[in-house]
């Protein structure tokens, strides 16, 4: 099969969409399929292109077997509504144009939560007379009213329409998750076109290692016990909760949190947190993917931690699953919902009410301090591993797109549940 894929994000940007796509990819390669991926240059969440890329019209890599097509956008930080929608509009025509310049593919697909992606992947699909499948990665803009970077408007209910018209105008959406699933239901969006593949983790990368002590050293982490965040530090991850739970936790001088990575609030929580003087406050540098199991090494817990909306219950953080190919313990700390249900179907970690700093400094101590706890944890965290593979995402997805295309129409793709 010749999959055409649009994403705005991909390696060497680390988030979960770039990882999820480009790793889903190497599998489908292996499989014996083609793939074209369309993006841009490398510049999430900083808004600012990495160091030895260029901000080109059309530039090509060959990563791993993956035809990557990198074409040049409007760039800003992941701040202020009118800038992203800008970079979002400008990947939409710029990838429509390097898309009609490449070979018919027999699929378009796109990937959200940058939707506009997938308006350009639609246009794409239907200027090449092949079948257009939508990956819903977020409900946005749902997401953009949930984290407070817009009020409710007559813009933000146009975009609800067009998010909506692409939903119908799919041949299959392809959903994370089921909560997602149900939404799309509820608002009218036929359940046989809708196929469910959450997220997962790709186990070659990952597995239990001992602490890497020079890491440990250089971040000044010593025999701490430490609770770790890895990844992006912005307005839907409410991170501000956890230097609210540090305050807590003075008492408690071998707890430290480790934050590591970048995004639109990093630099607030730095300056927040030395003006209240924690300590116990560690932040890493932003850290490429092959760094990831050392980074994850340090971690004696995994936190995972969510804004407290009602939108964000139905998120699934997909650094859920890497910690559990690491065996580490979870800390969840979001609405209760998909993720909860997981992590406590699993049996992998505790559960704490979004926006409680006092629950979550609660549950540091409990977790420092009950070694048979943690390694039940462990243990629990790390069987699950296999139950959640990068490999097995890859396979059920291709089992949709092998429908699609195939015309045996979406009800057959929307069966397919993993």
């Amino acid at each position: 099969m010749r999959i055409l894929f649009l994403t705005e994000n991909f390696p060497p940007e680390t988030n979960a969409a770039a990882t999820r796509v480009s790793e889903r990819a190497l599998y489908w390669i292996r499989a014996g399929h083609q793939v074209t991926v369309l993006t841009c240059a490398p510049n999430f969440p900083g808004g600012k292109v990495f160091d030895g890329w260029e901000n080109r019209w059309r530039q090509i890599d060959d990563v791993g077997g993956i035809r990557v097509v990198r074409v040049k956008t409007y760039i800003a930080p992941n701040e202020g509504f009118a800038k992203r929608i800008l970079d979002f509009v400008s990947f939409m025509i710029t990838a429509f144009v390097a898309g009609l310049l490449e070979p018919r593919p027999d699929v378009v697909v796109s990937t959200s939560p940058q939707f506009f992606a997938a308006v350009g992947g639609w246009a794409l699909a239907a200027a090449r007379r092949v079948p257009f499948v939508f990956e819903l990665g977020d409900l946005w803009p749902r997401s953009i009213t949930a984290v407070g970077a817009m009020r409710d408007s007559v813009v933000i209910r146009w975009l609800e329409r067009l998010e909506l018209f692409l939903y119908r105008h799919s041949a299959a959406v392809i959903a994370l998750t089921r909560a997602f699933k149900d939404d799309l239901i509820r608002r009218g969006i036929p359940a046989e076109k809708i196929a469910v593949v959450i997220n997962g983790v790709d186990l070659p990368r990952y597995a239990p290692r001992p602490r890497d002590a020079e890491l440990a050293a250089q971040w000044g982490l010593g025999d701490s016990f430490v609770i770790g965040y890895v990844g992006t530090h912005g307005m839907a991850h409410g991170l501000i909760n956890v230097l609210d739970a540090a305050s807590l936790l003075h008492d408690a001088p071998r707890v430290k949190f480790l934050l590591v990575g970048a995004g639109a609030e990093r630099q607030m929580l730095m300056d927040e947190a030395k003006r209240r003087g924690l300590s116990n406050v560690v932040f890493g540098p932003p850290q490429p993917k092959d760094m990831m199991p050392r980074v994850w090494s340090l971690c004696d817990v995994a936190l995972v931690h969510l804004k407290d909306s009602p939108a964000f219950a139905e998120v699934i953080p997909s650094k859920i699953f890497e910690a559990m190919g690491m065996g580490l313990p979870l800390l969840l700390v979001a609405p209760r919902g998909e993720a909860s249900h997981i992590v406590e179907a699993d049996a992998a970690g505790l559960f704490v009410a979004a926006a409680d700093p006092k629950g979550l400094a609660e549950a540091a101590r409990r977790l420092e301090s009950d070694a048979a706890l943690r390694s039940s944890l462990a243990a629990a965290s790390l069987a699950a591993a296999p139950r959640h593979t990068r490999e097995r995402q890859a396979e059920l997805f291709i089992q949709a797109l092998d429908l699609v295309v195939a015309e045996k129409g979406p009800a057959e793709a929307g069966m397919i549940e993993g």
